[in-house]
Formats: C-alpha cells, sequence, structure tokens
C-alpha cells in the first residue's frame, strides 16, 4: 500500500488543498470501490490534531459511507494505553519514538509520516513592541509570556528553542506571565497582557485565535526535534486492513493533507515536509 510522492509540487499541493477545501470533488485513488468488511473504523490520534482531522474524516465519510469513531486526547496517554492493553485501529501519533516502540512490540502494523508542526513568535495585532526576531524577546522592557508548565511538548518545547538560541536566561527574566496552558498564552497576547511568546504554529489556526495575532517565523534550525513528528499507523487490532490501509491511503493524499496544510502543520507529502522527514528520519524500517 506505499504510495510516493516525491514529485508532488508545492502549486500542485496547494492547488489541491484549494480545490479540497472549497468542497470541490477532487480525485483520491482509494479502495471506496471495493468491499470492505465493515462500515466503521475507529481512529485515535494526539489531540493537537483533531482541528485537521475532523473535516477530514468528514470528507472521508461522505466518500466511503464509513463511520469513523474518532478519539483525540493527549498523545502519551494514548501512547500508554496502546502499549498496554488498549486497542485501536489507526493511531494518528506524536512523537516518532512512539510509533517506533508500538512497531517493535507489534502493536502496530506499519506507520507513514503524516505531517509535522513548526514554531514561531506571536504578537498582539499590530506588534506594537516591535518585535522582528526571536531574539527581540530578550531586549529589555519586553514582556514576554511562557507557559514551562503546559502539558509536553508546548512549553518545554519554548524551552528548548530559547535555550537552543542562546537567549533562554535573558527572555525568562522579561517573562511576565509563566503559565500552564498554551492556548492562554495566546489569550494573553491576544488581550495584549505581553508582548510576545513562542508558540506552535498550527495553535494561531484554531478558529478562535486565527488572525487575531502577528506570526513571525522562527528558524527550522532551532526546533527541538522530538515533538515536531506526527505520523499515522495501522494498528494490528485493525478488523479490516483493507479498510484500515485505505483511510491512511486517505489521510496521507494531496487530498487528506491538505487539511493538515489548512491547520498549520507542514504536510507530510509537501517538499518541505519531505525534507523533514529524511532528516528526521521518520521512516517504517
Amino acid at each position: 500500500m506505499e504510495q510516493h510522492h516525491d514529485g508532488w509540487k508545492r502549486r500542485d499541493f496547494l492547488k489541491t488543498a484549494a480545490l479540497t477545501l472549497a468542497g470541490v470533488a477532487v480525485p483520491f485513488t482509494s479502495a471506496q470501490t471495493r468491499q470492505f468488511s465493515q462500515t466503521d473504523l475507529q481512529v485515535w490520534s494526539c489531540g493537537g490534531l483533531a482541528e485537521a482531522m475532523m473535516p477530514a474524516h468528514e470528507l472521508y465519510e461522505q466518500r466511503t459511507g464509513v463511520k469513523i469513531s474518532y478519539t483525540g486526547a493527549f498523545a502519551a496517554a494514548l501512547g500508554k494505553s496502546l502499549l498496554g492493553s488498549a486497542q485501536t485501529e489507526v493511531f494518528c501519533g506524536r512523537v516518532l519514538s512512539l510509533s517506533q516502540k508500538l512497531r517493535q512490540t507489534g502493536k502496530m502494523v506499519y506507520f507513514k509520516p503524516l505531517c509535522f508542526t513548526s514554531y514561531v513568535v506571536v504578537t498582539p495585532l499590530g506588534n506594537p513592541a516591535g518585535i522582528r526576531e526571536l531574539k527581540d524577546l530578550a531586549r529589555p522592557g519586553i514582556k514576554v509570556v511562557l507557559a514551562p508548565d503546559a502539558s509536553p511538548p508546548g512549553g518545554k518545547a519554548a524551552d528548548l528553542i530559547l535555550k537552543k538560541a542562546g537567549l533562554y536566561e535573558a527572555v525568562r527574566k522579561n517573562a511576565v506571565v509563566l503559565g500552564t496552558c498554551v492556548q492562554r498564552t495566546l489569550e494573553d497576547i491576544i488581550t495584549g497582557r505581553g508582548d510576545a511568546s513562542v508558540v506552535e504554529f498550527r495553535l494561531t489556526k484554531i478558529p478562535r485565535f486565527a488572525n487575531k495575532v502577528e506570526v513571525i517565523p522562527i528558524p527550522d534550525r532551532l526546533f527541538p526535534p522530538a515533538p515536531l513528528t506526527f505520523t499515522a499507523g495501522v494498528m494490528q487490532s485493525a478488523k479490516d486492513r483493507t479498510l484500515a490501509d485505505d483511510y491512511v491511503d486517505y489521510i496521507t493524499s494531496p487530498v487528506g493533507q491538505a487539511f493538515f496544510e489548512k491547520f498549520g502543520f507542514i504536510p507530510a507529502i509537501s517538499a518541505q515536509g519531505q525534507e523533514l522527514t529524511e532528516k528526521l528520519g521518520v521512516k517504517d524500517v
């Protein structure tokens, strides 16, 4: 069932994404014409993927008539459950080592790269403090909002980025908020409580935050590798392998990947996604 998209160009991807998200039918080579042995499929993912997964599931259900029973929750909790006695049919998880461990223990049949996350500096609209790049967060008088105690990888990832840039101590001195929730961090930026923060780009695409902050890129050389990767894998407990394979083919196809682009992820089949796949070794071997 392996598919290769090495020739997929960004302009083609964006065209497909625009058509898919506009509700225009885009061809997808799938097993939808085959006879599945069941009419429902259980899919688990880490909660961060939920905004992209839910509309992607709606389209899949429309095309196949299969009902997706979806659970999005904290990745570490789901992973611990799956390494124990819990079962699902498809798992889309964060952190490559978890998928590798599920493969090694025989719980997962195979996995494919799904998407990647990235990190940015955010400021209130209008960028009143004149932030231009990450190092500006260390300027005297800049009010920084951080969430070091947020559920992993939220706060920890931002700390690692600042440490890698040699800015951690200076930026922490500027912190006016040291919170426990990355979404609350964005609320503090939107309301002007702080001048800047470091967050996942995907958070700025959540409907309640979309178009309410300014976004400044951070060089990907500063990103911590562990929390960047999301994979889609078929579990050993899948009752209908043809259906589970078809779903994973769909979610990693241009049609499925368009939803991840919309919600702030780097699709695995995009040029940047393919570079990250190679760089981070996201391969099922």
